[in-house]
């Protein structure tokens, strides 16, 4: 049997959830009432909707509910907890289809989840939600389409909007942006396209921190990375952008803030399998001066040669996002996930020179549709275990950091 690469990290627990384990890059944790620790994660495609994994003994996790979607068009690929409501992202294969939208679950019996609410964004050029966050109880940031925007480019669907859901049985738009040109009747022309990796105009992870409320950090793939005045929320106003596509490849996906260190760490995620999209890197850039983004290096990563014949993508993806709630928080240790690459650790004692001090990248999953694993997303808990899954078949692993 092939065994797991790994430095610093071991593997507690592996729970393939119940042979569907293609998961998404939505993963939060809900402690319940009577102290249960329920780790709620989205899937890759359908026909899983979300599932509820019960990690209150980590070495015995133990699946308590797992959802079905209406159809297998849709998928549900991001969701965020915030006490016992939880945040369903709907995006569709097509335009034009439903559901495509935002759904809020009441999660008070974490076995039966009940449908609290959904907010429509389907429309004629509108695939609904990709990803969303929601932090505070109170708003859903996201990267959304809906019935009243047409892109001036079909890769151009999903702009930012801000959801208020302080009456969660009655949620309302709040504010939106987009990319100025993307918008059919835009009086700015639309933004010139990447001559060798178009991946489009349209918002990604819109993170919003407890620590600046009046901030938006929010990735835009070809348009790369935005910091957002969202003191008014329907009004946002650029504050400063950084964009290094071209000349490099695109798809800017997550901007981590490291509030104590005025850095943030941003992804350029890889789409394209055998790492023909190279490089797919996670920037360190200084945001001391907001309207002044610096990029100032990159997190270390092996040699290509070592991953690009794996199978299946490798680069940059998803990172720990340092979230309020039962969750690990540092502005020294980075968390990653590098698809065949596994997920990797990171030392910012030095932002000019990170170091790599851990990585775990287990062997290819049973039934997988690729040679490699694919680890999609990571959340460490308080308690600095880390939780991360794979992309096509593997579920989800839980492992210990040991440094």
């Amino acid at each position: 049997m092939a065994q797991a690469e790994a430095k610093n990290m071991k593997l507690i627990a592996q729970d393939t959830l119940v042979g569907f384990g293609g998961m998404g890059e939505g993963m939060c944790m809900q402690v319940t009432g009577d102290s249960r620790r329920i780790m709620w994660t989205a899937h890759e495609s359908a026909p899983k909707n979300f599932t509820g994994i019960d990690v209150t003994n980590i070495k015995n996790p133990k699946v308590i509910v797992q959802t079905e979607l209406p159809h297998m068009d849709v998928r549900s690929n991001s969701l965020e907890v915030t006490g016992n409501i939880m945040a369903v992202a709907y995006q569709t294969k097509g335009k034009g289809m439903e559901p495509a939208g935002v759904e809020l679950f009441d999660l008070s019996s974490p076995e039966d989840p009940k449908s609290i609410s959904f907010f429509d964004c389907s429309g004629p050029h509108s695939r609904g939600v990709h990803q969303l966050w929601f932090a505070d109880g109170e708003y859903v940031h996201c990267a959304a389409g809906y019935a009243d925007f047409t892109p001036t480019d079909p890769l151009d669907d999903q702009f930012y909007m801000c959801i208020d859901v302080r009456n969660p049985s009655r949620p309302a738009e709040a504010g939106r942006w987009w990319y100025p040109g993307t918008r059919e009747g835009d009086n700015t022309p639309p933004p010139p396209r990447h001559p060798q990796y178009n991946s489009g105009f349209r918002a990604h992870n819109t993170n919003v921190y407890p620590e600046r409320p009046d901030r938006l950090y929010m990735c835009y793939l070809d348009g790369g990375l935005f910091i957002m005045d969202i003191a008014d929320k329907a009004n946002p106003q650029v504050v400063g952008s950084w964009n290094p596509h071209p000349p490099y490849p695109g798809f800017a996906h997550t901007a981590l803030p490291l509030f104590s260190r005025d850095l943030l760490i941003v992804t350029d995620e890889s789409i394209r399998d055998n790492a023909e999209d190279w490089p797919k890197l996670a920037w360190v850039v200084d945001m001391r001066r907001e309207d002044n983004l610096v990029p100032i290096g990159t997190l270390p990563l092996p040699p290509i040669e070592k991953f690009n014949t794996r199978g299946g993508r490798f680069g940059a993806h998803n990172l720990h996002e340092n979230r309020p709630g039962p969750a690990f928080h540092s502005d020294d240790l980075i968390f990653g996930t590098f698809f065949n690459g596994g997920l990797r650790v990171f030392d910012m004692a030095n932002p000019f020179q990170p170091q790599e001090v851990a990585y775990f990248i287990p062997p290819k999953p049973e039934n997988s549709i690729v040679d490699a694993v694919q680890i999609n997303d990571v959340y460490v808990d308080e308690n600095r275990i880390v939780y991360c899954v794979d992309r096509h078949a593997g579920g989800l692993y839980i492992l210990e950091l040991e440094i």
